[in-house]
């Protein structure tokens, strides 16, 4: 089985850009900053329960990143970057620490490198599991409202809240609620210990107004590009910020 995907040619011989959307995305979240990219070859991907690959089921991170290792060879993928935000950026970490063959770099926005206490892992278990009981049971619209008044989006203002409520309403309840709980960071290893040691280029970005992932930047002890003028969701908030930052990634 393979996750869905967009994918867009580049010139032969360069290394592909891999984009992996956040919880709740589909493939078209990273579209306008890889299409500034056009000499890379770019695969926009789908993660499990959303998009087109919204029927796909995961038990956890080996699924997802299994998944993510036969769509690449699927595709004839041997030289690649992983680029991935929030959830995505999860994903990209945690497959980046299995030694995937044909891997140039990673490049994360916002993504979460782990819990470190069991305390930590329980309490997000319980507010996952709450969040994944609403999405199956309410309105999107209404369970989206709630969502993004969470802290991490304090940054956004009422126009930016809405819009981004009204975008994540297509989605299926049922499907992220699944998808949420199987990559709950309550199951999600602690892995900052094996980035410390990685054998890849990585970079982090982070808005310069989301707090939290800044200071978590400073604990990976990667170079981090700040975004000006942006919060936790960077790309959407200053894209041509994201597309500087990357460029200067992709030439070194």
């Amino acid at each position: 089985m393979i996750l869905r995907a967009q994918a867009n040619g580049g010139q032969p011989g360069s290394p592909w850009l891999v984009f992996l959307h956040g919880f709740s995305g589909d493939c078209r979240e990273w579209q306008q900053i890889g299409e500034q990219f056009p000499d890379f070859s770019r695969l926009y991907i789908d993660l499990p329960g959303h998009g087109d690959s919204a029927d796909i089921r995961v038990s956890g991170f080996a699924d997802v990143c299994d998944l993510l290792r036969n769509t690449l060879f699927s595709y004839n993928i041997l030289k690649y970057w992983l680029v991935g935000y929030s959830l995505g950026g999860r994903v990209a970490m945690m497959a980046a620490c299995q030694t995937l063959p044909g891997l140039c770099g990673l490049v994360v926005e916002g993504g979460h490198p782990g819990l470190q206490r069991e305390a930590e892992r329980d309490a997000r278990r319980l507010s996952d599991g709450r969040w994944a009981a609403r999405f199956r049971r309410e309105p999107l619209r209404d369970v989206f409202t709630d969502w993004y008044q969470q802290p991490v989006f304090a940054s956004l203002d009422a126009s930016q809240r809405e819009a981004l409520v009204a975008l994540r309403s297509q989605n299926n309840g049922e499907t992220l609620a699944a998808m949420l709980e199987a990559t709950s960071l309550a199951v999600q290893p602690d892995l900052r210990a094996r980035l410390n040691v990685r054998t890849f280029p990585f970079y982090y970005l982070c808005g310069e107004r989301d707090s939290k992932f800044r200071a978590l930047a400073a604990e990976l002890s990667v170079p981090c590009h700040m975004i000006r003028n942006a919060g936790h969701n960077a790309h959407r908030e200053n894209p041509a910020g994201v597309v500087d930052s990357l460029a200067q990634i992709l030439r070194l």
